[in-house]
């Protein structure tokens, strides 16, 4: 298929910005072939609930040819499907359905490292002197044996992996099986945005870059020094791993990397319409980077780093020193915020494990999500309100979760299998007796089928809410500034143009009074959430919400 795969859509530069992405695990979204995971025809069948819900984009995690001993995230060909998701025609195919339904493709590149399977690492460790030497991190053992300098991985142990047919050791950011790529040889960064190139020509929309602060090491092998254990914080690894007593200044983080950054977006320019979000994982200097990767308009078109991905409790305080933290940070970029991936546990869990009404608590959420400056991510089952899922040891597929278990339990839990029917075997998921990972009892219960066209569900709120956001253009593109609130109370205003909206949140399980800004107000309705004005004062129950414009 050519890039000429969707004629009709009048290409938009700017389609990205207050984008909502729909976030797809391809193992867990459907399996149409009965194998207990999902696929990429699977994908292309339920794409019109995406459409429903009223999503702009889909961003599908790593589907490419994989040993899958991170289930994708270990890429062995950068320019293929794996069987177990399908074919490159399948691919296409779900590119064409998904573009007649008017969403965009966005989809994960994995370039900071590979499968040790890939050809080219096959290649690069057979010896010290063939032309793919130098495409990976080698470098030779201290006089003692021991590893070349303190990096650590963040699956756990040293960063350094020994290989005896070479008698070296190679750099590994994550698991011993993903040698980090060495992205200091031009012919890696032309081999890489060759595979970008080959998806660009297939049709893609854009991309999620996975890791983007991590395709640089330090030249010099430099030991990174010592964190303060007043400045950890468990955002970007658990706190039981000791990746978080280091200061990564060495082995990620590089300022190298803003050159190559230039290049990628050089070749998405030569594309209409194309955007990139980058992941940004580090705990202490996250949106600064954010910052660097996001400005000037010639490298990444938003970047999100991991505040409110992290296990901390989401609150008013928070909200707002985040957003001011990267509006200072990124004065140029453009953030994608997101409250849950298929990497951490999902957010009406992580937050509100506490909290009675969960219904309640995730209407509110995705509303102060869909509210916030930036492009949002929606993470499969979100619109659901699914919690995380209890994982037995047994069943566990993760390598990170079986390594820190039972403090960390990996990402297991956010990763089962999608519920469409409550009646169907496997919740709709599969034919299949036993799926990749359980689909436990409660998410059953809040299958599609449950919630679709009831009011009250939380997945016909995400419905309504999205197209509620879409008649306001200052919720996507408009600016932020907060007011004054109590402890428990989130007061701001967005305005775009001539447009300015209020925003207040309760964000409590106790029914609050909070009062308006000055000003002339005008209540929005459809939204869906409900309040009383008395005396200038929002009278909301508990986790509510209300908006209005201004006059």
């Amino acid at each position: 298929m050519s890039a000429d795969a969707n004629p009709v859509m009048t290409p938009d530069k700017d389609w990205w910005r207050g984008a909502v992405i729909y976030q797809i695990y391809p193992r867990s979204y459907q399996d149409s072939n009965g194998d207990g995971i999902g696929d990429l025809k699977g994908i292309t069948a339920r794409l019109s609930h995406i459409a429903d819900l009223g999503a702009d984009a889909i961003w599908i995690s790593p589907f490419f040819a994989s040993p899958m001993k991170d289930f994708g995230y270990d890429v062995s060909n950068y320019v293929d499907v794996d069987p177990m998701f399908g074919s490159l025609t399948d691919f296409d195919g779900l590119i064409a359905e998904a573009h007649r339904l008017n969403i965009k493709v966005m989809i994960d590149l994995v370039m900071s490292h590979s499968s040790d399977q890939h050809p080219w690492f096959v290649e690069s460790r057979s010896s010290r002197v063939n032309p793919k030497a130098d495409w990976y991190v080698w470098a030779d053992s201290k006089p003692d044996g021991t590893p070349p300098n303190n990096w650590l991985s963040i699956f756990g142990g040293s960063a350094w992996q020994w290989d005896p047919t070479r008698m070296q050791y190679y750099m590994h950011n994550f698991l011993t099986s993903q040698p980090d790529m060495n992205l200091h040889n031009p012919e890696v960064q032309d081999a890489l945005l060759a595979a970008t190139r080959f998806w660009l020509d297939r049709g893609v929309d854009g991309f999620r870059l996975d890791t983007i602060n991590f395709y640089f090491h330090d030249k010099e092998l430099r030991d990174n020094p010592p964190l303060a254990p007043e400045r950890r914080n468990a955002s970007t690894a658990p706190a039981v791993n000791p990746y978080n007593f280091q200061e990564h200044i060495y082995d990620k983080n590089r300022p190298e990397n803003i050159a190559f950054l230039k290049r990628f977006r050089a070749l998405l320019d030569e594309y209409p319409a194309i955007a990139a979000v980058g992941e940004v994982g580090d705990s202490q200097r996250g949106l600064e980077i954010v910052g660097e990767y996001t400005s000037g308009n010639d490298k990444m078109q938003m970047c999100y780093a991991f505040e409110f991905l992290a296990p901390e409790p989401l609150t008013p305080e928070v909200v707002r020193n985040t957003q001011n933290a990267f509006a200072n940070a990124a004065p140029e970029g453009w953030a994608c915020w997101a409250f849950s991936n298929h990497d951490v546990v999902r957010h009406v869990s992580r937050w509100g494990a506490n909290v009675l009404d969960r219904d309640a608590y995730a209407k509110m959420t995705s509303a102060l999500l869909l509210t916030q400056r930036g492009s949002v991510c929606i993470y499969q089952g979100e619109e659901l309100g699914l919690t995380e899922a209890e994982i037995a040891f047994e069943d566990l597929q993760d390598p990170y979760g079986i390594q820190f278990w039972p403090e960390f339990k990996g990402r297991d839990g956010c990763r089962t299998p999608m519920v469409w029917d409550d009646h169907a075997t496997q919740a709709g998921f599969s034919t299949a007796q036993k799926t990749w990972l359980p689909i436990p009892v409660e998410h059953n219960l809040r299958a599609v089928n449950t919630q679709f066209g009831k009011p009250e569900s939380v997945l016909e709120h995400y419905r309504r809410f999205l197209a509620f956001r879409r008649h306001y253009p200052a919720f996507a593109k408009g600016d932020i500034t907060f007011h004054e609130a109590g402890d428990d109370q989130l007061v701001y205003t967005r305005a775009f143009g001539n447009e300015k909206l209020l925003c207040i949140f309760n964000m409590s399980a106790d029914q609050t009074s909070i009062a308006m800004p000055s000003g002339e107000w005008i209540a929005l309705e459809g939204h869906g959430f409900d309040s009383a004005i008395n005396d200038n004062k929002v009278e909301l129950p508990a986790w509510g919400a209300y908006f209005a414009r201004h006059a």
